[in-house]
């Protein structure tokens, strides 16, 4: 085992002193929670995603709540996503793409992945809408930032009359075709978690171009006031003169994190380019061997995770070994996702095994995300491309 005494994590935010003067900017203005700040994120953020030559496509407006999965629920909500109705999507994915569902009364269909890729199967959609009349909203997922077929699935999905809505979590600021992901489709849902491409701490936004779908999302992310809090306290009608319109929740992000958000999406090409600089050099060290097989890729990649499979069948240990090998070496490495069919929750409640998603399970037993961050050191990089090929050529099986 080397010797070397470098430590990569798996993760790590890159926050610099622009956040800390936005946070203390917030601070010292005297309100911390949903605002000003807040509103110029959401603003911000949907003229971020203005597509490329926008012809008659109706604005972006977004969101910000605390979190994805909250995010989910919401888009969920606004789709009419509820008792006795059903979504399909991945079981390669964070479980909360389902929970969210299951939250609102809905049941959850799965369909498999691709066969060379992370992302949910187009033909399997069709399949699967075809049997099913109740599933009302198809939920694909761009796993790692690498864009699902977004112009087939919304084929499809029109053509059965069902809603489409993006888990995004990976896809910022991921583009095709002049196109952001997350905003192909219905509604699309982003995630601002500590590891992701941005960063709030934690949050999230979600986004639509429907009208309708727009008005619900903003009615129940706060309780179902049907005045926006900002409005409340800067409005010279009485804070407390308000109407309760629906059973909302609570989703808010509070303008603290919006304005760590707001930095960070200055940053975000910056940040694309350097873990796409990581990528590219993950790629030029694995390629030359053939016990490694690189991550998919397609155009508009975020790259926001760098999944390394191994060929069992060249190695004589397995991906769980080969993981606990690069801890010993320094290396932080994860494992996305575990399929929802190893969930025991998931699995006792829809009886749902390995057998009935061959590529999920195959892929599972394969992948291994490496660390990929903005401010990974050169140095880093080669500590990990070495630890990396060094256990590929101890254990190489031919």
């Amino acid at each position: 085992m080397s010797t070397n005494t470098l430590r990569v994590p798996f993760s790590r935010p890159a926050l610099g002193t622009e956040e800390e003067a936005a946070v203390l900017r917030v601070m010292r203005s005297g309100w911390i929670t949903t605002g000003s700040e807040t509103l110029l994120f959401e603003k911000e953020f949907a003229q971020a995603l203005a597509p490329h030559g926008t012809g008659n496509i109706p604005p972006v407006q977004a969101f910000a709540v605390n979190s994805a999965s909250s995010g989910l629920m919401l888009a969920y909500d606004a789709c009419g996503v509820g008792p006795g109705t059903k979504i399909l999507t991945t079981p390669y994915t964070f479980i909360s793409t389902a929970t969210s569902a299951l939250h609102l009364g809905a049941e959850v269909v799965y369909a498999d992945i691709e066969a060379d890729t992370y992302n949910i199967d187009p033909e399997q959609i069709r399949r699967k809408l075809a049997a099913d009349p109740a599933i009302r909203a198809v939920v694909p997922v761009h796993i790692a930032g690498n864009v699902c077929r977004m112009e087939e699935i919304c084929s499809i999905a029109r053509s059965a009359g069902v809603t489409v809505i993006e888990d995004a979590a990976h896809a910022f600021p991921s583009c095709v075709h002049g196109v952001y992901a997350g905003t192909f489709a219905d509604a699309g849902v982003f995630s601002f978690y500590a590891t992701k491409t941005i960063t709030t701490a934690e949050g999230g936004m979600v986004c639509t171009r429907n009208e309708e779908i727009a008005k619900r999302i903003q009615l129940m992310r706060m309780h179902g006031i049907d005045r926006p809090v900002w409005d409340r306290y800067t409005s010279p009608k009485p804070s407390w003169q308000y109407d309760i319109a629906a059973a909302g929740w609570k989703c808010n992000l509070p303008d603290i994190l919006s304005a760590i958000g707001r930095e960070q999406l200055k940053k975000a090409h910056q940040f694309l380019e350097q873990r796409t600089a990581i990528v590219q050099a993950y790629n030029r060290a694995f390629e030359q061997y053939d016990c490694f097989t690189l991550p998919p890729d397609s155009p508009g990649n975020a790259h926001h995770l760098y999944i390394l499979r191994i060929r069992p069948d060249k190695l004589t240990i397995g991906r769980d070994e080969f993981a606990a090998k690069l801890m010993e070496r320094g290396v932080g490495v994860s494992v996305h996702f575990i399929p929802h069919f190893h969930m025991s929750y998931i699995c006792g409640r829809y009886g749902i095994t390995a057998h009935d998603f061959p590529n999920a399970q195959r892929q599972y037993e394969r992948s291994l995300t490496l660390p990929l961050w903005p401010g990974m050191t050169e140095e880093m990089v080669s500590h990990v491309t070495a630890a990396v090929t060094a256990l590929g050529k101890e254990y190489y099986a031919g």
